[in-house]
């Protein structure tokens, strides 16, 4: 029997929404983004999940000009179309104050959580923050405190260099699940950066309120590498437990060099115990996005 899947991270896009579509090009973390400067919409999502098996979905945000219209334009498409089945927000964590935002996203039935990307990197490139350690930051402390009064999840995306700020994060505000970004984003594949990876990936999971999303793994190789996926797969499931670990697919960003049944092909090869599988597919997502029975 094939495992249904829950894919809780992927995108849907209006590209008139999107500043850093309709912008001048940008080296991005995912490499030339030409495909992507189009609407990605729900009917060609589902198109590209057609046979893989997923039966519920994700939507995360993605960057739109305007966070809330963003977030009623996918409730409109779930109440229309019947996907997506949730919704991760964006909130402005360093506003002077996050809940009259909090406030107006909450009156959309499909939003689970918040994403605020607050990962930082040496590299221009890969940077989405001001600053490495805006976890730390009073004001984006005061208002991340906010969240479990809505019980909002929090995604969490930040590169290995920033764990102490996100485990003192996530230790002081135990009642928040916080999501770690595909796998921690591990863009140092080198034997050092893997074991600087591995340890920090050790200290997150040490505090239980944070689960882990297997999802963008092709980031910084662009490609779909079968082998990589297994070995940071492998890794993350030795770390965090099935019980803590979910899929998710980032498209289209991923769909820049490959396809789905490709990409779901090369996680279920990294996967193949049926116990452990079901968990990171389906169990976990469901839980943490209360997704319900399939």
């Amino acid at each position: 029997m094939q495992i249904p899947i829950l894919d809780s991270h992927h995108h849907i896009w209006r590209q008139k929404d999107l500043p850093w579509l309709m912008g001048p090009m940008v080296p991005r973390i995912f490499g030339p983004y030409e495909p992507l400067r189009r609407d990605y919409l729900i009917a060609e999502y589902l198109a590209d999940i057609a046979g893989s098996g997923v039966v519920k979905s994700v939507h995360v945000q993605a960057n739109a000009a305007d966070p809330e219209a963003e977030a009623a334009w996918v409730q409109r498409t779930a109440e229309e179309t019947g996907w997506p089945h949730a919704i991760v927000a964006f909130a402005d964590l360093t506003a002077a104050d996050v809940r009259p935002a909090l406030d107006r996203l909450a009156r959309f039935p499909l939003v689970r959580g918040i994403r605020m990307q607050i990962h930082w990197h040496a590299k221009p490139q890969y940077r989405f923050a001001p600053r490495p350690d805006l976890a730390d930051d009073p004001v984006f402390r005061r208002n991340f405190a906010a969240l479990a009064d809505y019980g909002f999840t929090f995604d969490l995306q930040i590169f290995d260099r920033q764990a102490e700020s996100a485990v003192r994060l996530a230790r002081d505000f135990p009642q928040t699940t916080l999501v770690l970004q595909h796998a921690g984003m591990p863009e140092d594949l080198t034997e050092a950066g893997r074991e600087r990876w591995r340890s920090a990936m050790r200290r997150l999971a040490a505090e239980r309120n944070v689960v882990t999303k297997l999802s963008a793994l092709g980031t910084f190789i662009h490609r779909n590498d079968p082998a990589h996926i297994a070995r940071i797969v492998s890794d993350t499931l030795a770390i965090f437990g099935p019980e803590r670990c979910l899929f998710g697919s980032n498209f289209p960003i991923e769909k820049l060099w490959t396809d789905y049944a490709s990409l779901i092909g090369a996680y279920r090869a990294a996967i193949p115990d049926p116990a452990i599988a079901r968990a990171v597919f389906h169990d976990t997502a469901a839980r943490v996005y209360r997704l319900g029975p399939p």
